[in-house]
């Protein structure tokens, strides 16, 4: 089954949202809870996997269900159907501050290997399968664990990066090494392995984690500035609820307040 042809726009600097178009009849596909808004004539209708031809009958549809639950997605989807007379939109928001990246999967090759929790949404037909890595050391410490998002199709999907997005295009026997969490995405043809930093104390003292992830081309990768696990973590390492410390340690004023609030 081909993926739905729609017509997208990516608004918004920081904190983005896309917004897609959908003629009489066509379909998008959205993660729970990525709906921002949609117009009248769109019907909603919660479906049990990714809702693809590859579903069809019940072993398909719990095959497919199960593989989105092995991922750490929900095993639903919802799809957005327009059922008007004309064209209708509905949009689709990140949950954190990011970029929106449009992929066309048939320019692709029609495969894409993408972390679990990037996919925002697409046109209907996309089918969201299971990417095992075969390396154990990749599964263990490459920071999505053995499994990843496969994204199959010829139409368009929207995946979701953290902070700052980056594309690089890798040449053969390129490499490029990166923090494991920066990964949203990357073609097949690309070896994705994890590397070791190489010394003792840069492991236990430079703040970057003990493996690197090694990304040798040739293919597309896309990164993410800012991991959502890595902003969990900033931001429950200085919540004073977690033993963390305010912003105004180490000033006057700070410890002013802090005596007046009641928490010296």
């Amino acid at each position: 089954m081909s993926m739905d042809v729609i017509d997208y726009e990516v608004f918004g600097d920081d904190m983005q949202y896309v917004e897609v178009e959908l003629d009489p009849g066509e379909a998008a596909v959205g993660e729970a809870g990525a709906l921002y808004y949609m117009e009248d004539g769109i019907s909603m209708d919660t479906v049990f996997g990714d809702g693809s031809a590859s579903e069809s009958g019940l072993f398909g549809k719990l095959l497919g269900a199960g593989k989105r639950l092995v991922t750490g997605e929900s095993l639903f989807t919802t799809v957005y159907q327009n059922q008007g007379n004309s064209k209708r939109k509905v949009a689709f928001a990140a949950s954190y501050p990011g970029k929106i990246v449009p992929v066309h999967l048939k320019e692709l090759g029609g495969v894409l290997h993408a972390q679990k929790d990037s996919f925002l949404a697409g046109a209907k037909g996309v089918s969201l399968g299971l990417a095992l890595q075969k390396k154990i050391g990749t599964g263990l410490f490459g920071g999505e664990g053995f499994i990843m998002q496969k994204l199959e199709g010829d139409g368009y999907v929207f995946l979701h990066a953290g902070g700052t997005l980056t594309c690089r295009q890798l040449h053969p026997g390129e490499v490029l090494r990166v923090d494991t969490g920066c990964v949203v995405a990357f073609q097949p043809s690309v070896d994705f392995d994890i590397e070791y930093v190489g010394k003792l104390k840069s492991a236990l003292f430079g703040g970057e984690g003990v493996f690197f992830a090694r990304l040798t081309g040739p293919g597309k990768v896309w990164l993410q500035s800012l991991p959502l696990s890595r902003l969990a973590d900033r931001i429950t390492a200085a919540s004073p609820r977690t033993g963390g410390s305010s912003s105004e340690q180490g000033s006057l004023l700070g410890g002013i307040g802090n005596i007046l609030d009641g928490k010296r």
